[in-house]
């Protein structure tokens, strides 16, 4: 294969229209949240991610796996914790089982403000996802997104 091939400018073509659909979405959720609740689209995630926790087996997560799930650094991922820790968003303790596991929860005033920026965030998306299904090479992308069916 080469550089010209239709194939990898196809390919590069799908993977150009994927990253503007995500910057599309990103960035009017973005300006949204942080308009509406002083949130940015990460700390939404963060605060999102982790209210999804339970105090069973296996219910709270580790900084690794939550890295995963917001889709940042593990050092990324800590420094939003503690900045949403000192807006008394985040709380985070030692694991009874294991004392070098350090488990994060969302405090009341994080989930009260998770519960008022969520339809904010909903409405947002929807917003982004119906104006990037007017742009022809944008559509089918949405369309897909909107046919995913969540795994959590």
């Amino acid at each position: 294969m080469t550089a010209t091939d239709p194939a990898l400018t196809a390919l590069a073509q799908g993977w150009c229209a994927l990253s503007l659909l995500h910057g599309k979405i990103e960035a009017r959720v973005e300006r949204a949240l942080q308009s509406g609740h002083g949130l940015s689209v990460r700390e939404y995630s963060l605060l999102d991610v982790l209210s999804r926790q339970h105090s069973g087996p296996g219910g709270h997560l580790q900084m690794k796996q939550v890295a995963d799930a917001v889709v940042l650094s593990q050092s990324a991922t800590t420094r939003l914790v503690t900045r949403l820790e000192e807006r008394g968003l985040l709380t985070r303790y030692l694991c009874a089982t294991d004392r070098r596991g350090i488990y994060t929860d969302v405090t009341e005033a994080g989930l009260d403000l998770l519960a008022a920026a969520r339809p904010t965030n909903d409405s947002a998306l929807r917003a982004a996802l119906d104006e990037a299904s007017e742009n022809p090479e944008l559509a089918p992308l949405v369309r897909v997104v909107e046919g995913l069916k969540a795994t959590v």
